[in-house]
């Protein structure tokens, strides 16, 4: 169990937990939410013995293995696939003993232990878990050097979660993620068969892969069971019942108060009132319900609205090579009022199309028309890195108004969500979620027609959030949108388009049937898509594929030459004299580790075989 006791943290003189306490069952799959900078991410600190804390303890069983997301991407020439296995550090111990240990009993207790741990299906549970967080056969043989930065970060999710620690810590997984990669981690966390703790803001996630909610609120922790949604029930009654007593003890107050007013001076009722100025002092308040106001996020409506429709796409090629469009024969069209959301993973052209339709690639061949005086924004989340860190959000407003007077300035800054001083303070030292906020108005400043949203809830809370999905139902525009946060994409878009298989399709489902499309599609590395990087020549692709099959051929045969070494061993240690009378029980041991290894053998003679076969058809 995990045990918090009496838990105060204090980070740069500002206290975070203040005499906090909880308990968490082994096995439990908890959310701990709370708003941006409440202490979430310094609790896991603590937790992993990286800070330590002012006052109180936090106690584990004592052989938990505690495992969190690594900061920093892989990168080097290692395999995905050899990144993954190597995250559990006694599997790959073992396996290295194993190719250097001499001594019999020894041989049996390394082989009998790879059986407990199930080392041998290590590699086809490493690839199902790259293979759900959107890795092809062939991306699991390439380098982790040649993939980019979020690519990479999957690879480290990957890796934590193959390790299937006793404690695994998550904060905030899904921002590395397309919404079919997040479809598979809620499926993943939810049959998790140990305790983890996720911090998230993806209200679809703790409803679905959660059974307990942590909530960290004014420097206390408080332990809901149930979902997020079961947790804004209980949390309100809650409030309610805490704003009830608030009440009924300031009533009570002002009544003895009254009483010590009026009878403090005469004799006869001074021992009465010292006795109420007592009861006063000895009233502990109870603490006031403290609203947490969301700044709202609105659009600027457009000046007019344009004949439809705003952009008409036929039969479109577009991409980055001629020679090889991302994506063919593209018909569509968007309405005024349009709210449409784009599926499909990451790498099949989604960002293209978003491209196409800003204006920002011309296609090779088809038509786009767009309506006279079309005005778009275009939100994504690498222009966060793009803000001037020195400028404050006024400069950044200024800078759009020319020679305004700083009255009006000031009062856009503020329709934006930044008043007073708080529009002062220079982009870099905002938090993510209000760069987030300043990009927003920014891009939308002068009242677009359309606005395009690529992943626009990463750094914001649950409900700057919901902010963000009134704000959208609330603009008159069209509005297209890229998100891996399901909440917005239910409450918000009204169709959806499929991005897949160089096309763009409408989907008529909806996203729970999304969500069963990509979840079975994912189930076995047979169905998993081939992922090709823009620009991706077909000679490259069966290149890469060839390279692949080759890698799978060495890689079985190493492992043919390893587990035959093994087992070798092992017959000269069943081949000893007397082995069976002198010591039953390690020739017990010594027997079942040579079925296991002969079954080892059989799987990298079988995997041999199909690479094999494969890379023979491939080159015929």
């Amino acid at each position: 169990m995990l045990t918090i006791t009496d838990l105060s943290i204090r980070l740069a003189g500002r206290l975070l937990i203040d005499h906090g306490s909880a308990q968490i069952a082994p096995g439990s799959r908890v959310g701990l939410v709370g708003r941006n900078g409440t202490g979430k991410s310094t609790l896991f600190k603590v937790i992993r013995g990286e800070l330590a804390a002012e006052s109180g303890t936090i106690t584990l069983p004592p052989r938990w293995r505690v495992g969190s997301l690594a900061q920093e991407a892989p990168d080097g020439p290692e395999s995905l696939i050899e990144v993954v296995l190597k995250a559990d550090l006694e599997r790959d111990a073992l396996l290295r003993e194993a190719e250097t240990a001499s001594d019999p009993h020894r041989i049996a207790e390394i082989q009998t232990r790879l059986v407990d741990i199930d080392a041998h299906s290590a590699p086809s549970r490493a690839a199902a878990i790259l293979s759900g967080l959107g890795f092809s056969a062939a991306d699991q043989a390439r380098p982790c050097s040649e993939f980019s930065g979020g690519w990479r970060m999957r690879v480290a999710l990957a890796a934590t979660l193959f390790a299937a620690p006793d404690l695994l810590l998550l904060d905030e997984p899904t921002n590395y993620l397309d919404l079919e990669g997040t479809l598979w981690l809620e499926d993943h966390l939810a049959h998790y068969p140990r305790t983890v703790i996720v911090i998230s803001h993806d209200r679809d996630l703790l409803e679905s892969s959660v059974e307990q909610i942590l909530h960290l609120d004014r420097g206390k922790l408080t332990l809901y069971r149930g979902s997020y949604s079961s947790f804004e029930e209980q949390r309100a009654a809650r409030e309610l019942l805490d704003a009830k007593q608030v009440k009924r003890q300031e009533a009570e107050r002002a009544r003895l108060q009254a009483f010590v007013d009026r009878f403090k001076a005469k004799a006869s009722k001074a021992r009465q009132a010292q006795s109420r100025v007592k009861m006063l002092e000895r009233m502990k308040p109870i603490a006031a319900l403290v609203t947490a106001d969301v700044r709202e996020i609105s659009f600027p409506p457009p000046e007019k609205p344009l004949s439809p429709p705003i952009i008409a796409v036929d039969s479109v090629s577009v991409g980055y090579d001629p020679q090889d469009p991302v994506l063919n024969r593209v018909t569509l069209r968007i309405d005024n009022d349009d709210r449409i959301a784009l599926l499909g993973a990451n790498g099949n052209g989604k960002s293209t199309l978003v491209k196409l339709l800003a204006g920002r690639l011309a296609p090779f061949s088809g038509k786009v028309t767009r309506a006279d005086k079309l005005s778009i924004a275009y939100f994504a989340q690498h222009q966060l890195d793009e803000l001037n860190e020195d400028a404050s959000t006024y400069d950044h407003v200024r800078k759009l108004m020319g020679e305004a007077p700083e009255a009006k300035v000031r009062a856009r800054a503020g329709a934006i969500g930044f008043s007073g001083k708080a529009a002062d303070t220079p982009a870099g030292k905002l938090s993510g979620g209000e760069k987030a906020r300043l990009l927003l108005g920014l891009a939308t400043f002068f009242g677009p027609n359309m606005i395009i949203l690529d992943e626009p809830t990463n750094h914001l809370d649950i409900d700057s959030r919901a902010a963000l999905a009134e704000a959208i139902n609330d603009f008159p525009g069209a509005v297209i949108m890229v998100s891996h946060d399901r909440y917005l994409i239910e409450a918000c878009a009204e169709r959806l388009w499929l991005v897949a298989d160089r096309t763009v399709a409408t989907y008529d489902g909806d996203l729970d049937d999304y969500g069963r499309l990509v979840l079975s599609s994912r189930s076995t590395e047979a169905t998993a898509r081939e992922r090709s990087g823009n620009g991706e020549k077909p000679q490259r692709a069966r290149t890469e594929k060839s390279g692949a099959l080759k890698k799978r051929i060495a890689e079985a045969e190493a492992e043919i030459a390893r587990v035959s070494e093994i087992i070798a061993k092992i017959d000269a240690a069943l081949a000893l004299p007397d082995i069976f009378t002198r010591d039953p029980k390690q020739a017990a041991q010594l027997s079942k580790a040579r079925a296991n290894a002969a079954d080892a053998l059989a799987r990298a003679e079988e995997q041999w075989l199909e690479a094999s076969a494969q890379h023979d058809a491939a080159a015929g």
